[in-house]
């Protein structure tokens, strides 16, 4: 496979396996297990001697190809597909940590990284600092001898924070510290975290790669080093492995990637603009905006603003709900990515597990909306907010 070719290209075409039947759409290999020739070559594949499939937990065709095509995406060495975007998260931290070690993590994340990182981790012994990963020197202040994991989101979720992912970048190797970028909000054609010095990227295929809301996926992607030292046999014993089928349907979700994404990042800029005009709305967050408080960062690691849009509605929690419920296009649900538009009220679902304080320190206010612009017409989804928020009583 060309190295040379441009996203759009390697979306249809990267990774691809064919059959000796020589079909045009990729197949799908709905089997659990494979056979072997003989007894010794069963031996030999499980001893590591010979390549070939040994169990769809470890690997399968469909799988690879996903892999394959999200790890030229992405520049990365190699990658494991995991039953969900979750799945990737804690696979990706869990593998390489152990009891006394420490991770430092940006305070700005979803509800359940945020869970994995301060409930479950320290159960098994391993403790955590959460920082405003705004400023570089709140991750260096973190830092202890034991710390071995960084983790971020950015932009975040549902704020679009935005953290200098270079900067942690060269601090993560100064101290020894894998660093972890869940580059979901960004999708992987906006944002390039190996360029940016980033070790491992973490991705919840179920937003935008598939982004047709059918199915759930993720993916771990690093070099073939990492992977082999830390997450190879723990992916292969705890399970948390890609069902063919979903991989089948997420390469399908590739091939149009880059046009869904486009769509859904003007339709994004409409609606911020329109937005931030309106008198119902008090703030809003968009990376594709001038007044994005972290715009010069944006400017350097970001090719374009993003699918999603943040707001604050003046009238508080009433409001967001009045808000919602006279949307007649855009769709409540806590997903995003999709070529539906959505809507949801963070404080009440996707981070409703933080206390009052937590969401009110990350800007999560009883205002505060996250917008997920769909592949709709632009002016249809501008008409449809403006006709929501004219019935918002301020």
């Amino acid at each position: 496979m060309s190295k040379n070719w441009q996203p759009a290209t390697q979306l249809v075409h990267g990774g691809s396996i064919r059959s000796q039947f020589g079909e045009m759409s990729e197949s799908i290999f709905l089997t659990q297990g494979f056979l072997y020739e003989n007894s010794a070559s069963a031996e030999a594949r499980f001893k590591g001697e010979t390549d070939g499939y040994i169990y769809a937990r470890y690997g399968s065709p469909t799988n690879d190809m996903f892999e394959k095509r999200m790890c030229m995406m992405e520049g990365a060495e190699d990658a494991r597909a995991t039953a969900s975007g979750m799945a990737a998260i804690s696979s990706s931290i869990l593998c390489q940590v152990k009891a006394g070690d420490h991770i430092v993590a940006a305070r700005a994340l979803f509800g359940s990284n945020r869970w994995i990182i301060e409930t479950l981790a320290p159960k098994y012994g391993v403790t955590c600092t959460l920082v405003d990963g705004r400023d570089l020197a709140n991750w260096e202040a973190a830092v202890r001898p034991n710390t071995k994991v960084f983790f971020l989101e950015s932009p975040t979720n549902p704020t679009l924070e935005v953290v200098d992912i270079a900067g942690v970048s060269k601090l993560a190797k100064q101290v020894g510290a894998t660093l972890i970028v869940d580059n979901v909000f960004a999708t992987p054609l906006f944002q390039k975290p190996f360029e940016l010095g980033a070790d491992v990227v973490v991705y919840s295929a179920t937003k935008h790669i598939d982004g047709q809301g059918r199915c759930l996926g993720g993916i771990v992607l690093s070099s073939k080093k990492w992977i082999d030292e830390n997450l190879h046999d723990y992916f292969r014993h705890t399970g948390p492995a890609m069902s063919p089928f979903n991989a089948w349907v997420l390469l399908k979700g590739l091939e149009t990637l880059p046009l869904r994404v486009k769509q859904q990042t003007e339709n994004a800029a409409k609606a911020a603009d329109f937005l931030a005009e309106h008198k119902a709305v008090a703030k809003v967050i968009y990376p594709g905006r001038k007044d994005h408080p972290q715009a010069d960062i944006i400017a350097k690691q970001m090719k374009a603003g993003s699918t999603l849009v943040c707001l604050e509605l003046k009238g508080g929690k009433e409001a967001a709900f009045a808000m919602q419920d006279a949307l007649q296009v855009i769709k409540i649900s806590n997903n995003l990515g999709d070529t539906r538009s959505l809507i949801t009220h963070p404080a009440t679902t996707t981070h409703k597990n933080l206390t009052d304080e937590a969401r009110a320190e990350l800007g999560i206010l009883p205002g505060t909306v996250r917008l997920s612009l769909g592949i709709e017409d632009g002016g249809d989804l501008v008409a449809d907010l403006e006709q929501a928020l004219d019935k918002v009583k301020f």
